[in-house]
């Protein structure tokens, strides 16, 4: 434990240092904010098994047709808030892949196996880390299709790697420094979500954590930011802000959620995903996050907020089309 912790001490030293040796002294205000932002050093694409998201910035070569046509194209990451069980789960794969293949996007496929944060003790959490990676990894090895999940303890993060194709960081821990050390050493692309009650820039801190665990394939996640009790709300300029950093993912359904709206569990407002969706593209998501369900109502998690799989085709096809004007691609 004592080599550990001191193990740790020294990290923390190197990046103090690092950042104080930039500005001379912390400062809390958006100067200070925009300059940290030019210190880290930007992962352009984020690499999830064969799917790239991301691109490299184009900005210093404007009118270079065959360099824009080379950038990553939109991204679905898309299945279940939680794995209900192991027919269910490669049911729902197999559906949105086909939706995906229709359509030539890009899929990631995502399913939680621990619902760690649900608001009520009673709440379904989903099979546990054995089973649930144990079900995910049979769906990477049948459908030949990237897997995605979050874990909630560092502990989780060896067996996470093995079986997953990129390990994700919940939104509510993405400042936990062990967790994301632990991701970083998992060796595969690590997606972290941007907390609900973080400035867009404060993500620098986090991509800082994980260059210095030796990490260079990672992404973000913007799913809205606190506006009072059981709301959220979606600043479309974090997007650009967070592409500073790394590949952002814009998580729709989750965005539309209303916290703790419930009581027990969290309402919300599913009939806004498209409209947030299409904004988010637009304003240059290198991903879209969804959560999918064949029957929201009767969903063991967030049926609130979770998208209709019968629907699911004709709004990723609008979201191609913006994303085909907006690069200039199609």
């Amino acid at each position: 434990m004592g080599a550990l912790t001191s193990h740790r001490n020294r990290r923390t030293v190197r990046v103090a240092l690092r950042l104080t040796n930039v500005y001379g002294r912390l400062e809390t205000n958006c100067e200070f904010c925009e300059r940290l932002a030019m210190s880290v050093t930007k992962c352009t694409t984020a690499r999830i098994g064969s799917i790239r998201i991301g691109a490299e910035d184009y900005a210093d070569r404007p009118g270079d047709k065959a360099d824009r046509a080379a950038a990553a194209p939109l991204a679905l990451i898309a299945g279940p808030c939680v794995i209900e069980s192991r027919d269910h789960t490669l049911r729902l794969a197999e559906a949105i892949q086909r939706v995906c293949r229709e359509l030539d996007a890009p899929f990631i496929f995502k399913a939680s196996f621990d619902k760690a944060n649900r608001s009520s003790i009673s709440s379904f959490r989903g099979p546990g880390l054995g089973e649930g990676l144990s079900i995910l990894g049979d769906i990477r090895e049948s459908l030949n299709v990237p897997v995605l999940s979050d874990i909630h303890l560092p502990e989780q993060a060896g067996a996470a790697g093995e079986a997953l194709d990129c390990v994700q960081v919940p939104a509510f821990l993405c400042r936990q420094t062990d967790l994301l050390v632990a991701a970083a050493a998992a060796g595969r692309c690590v997606n972290v979500k941007k907390g609900q009650f973080m400035s867009p820039e404060e993500m620098s801190n986090v991509a800082v954590k994980l260059q210095e665990s030796g990490c260079d394939n990672f992404m973000f996640t913007e799913r809205g930011t606190f506006f009072g009790y059981n709301r959220l709300v979606n600043d479309m300029t974090a997007i650009e802000r967070m592409r500073a950093f790394a590949p952002v993912v814009f998580d729709a359904t989750h965005s539309c959620q209303l916290p703790g709206g419930g009581g027990t569990l969290s309402g919300g407002q599913r009939q806004y995903t498209g409209t947030l969706a299409a904004a988010a593209v637009a304003a240059g998501a290198d991903a879209i996050f969804m959560e999918v369900h064949d029957d929201p109502s009767n969903a063991k998690s967030d049926p609130a907020t979770i998208y209709p799989l019968d629907e699911l085709g004709g709004l990723l096809a609008k979201l191609l089309h913006i994303a085909g004007a907006v690069r200039g691609e199609r």
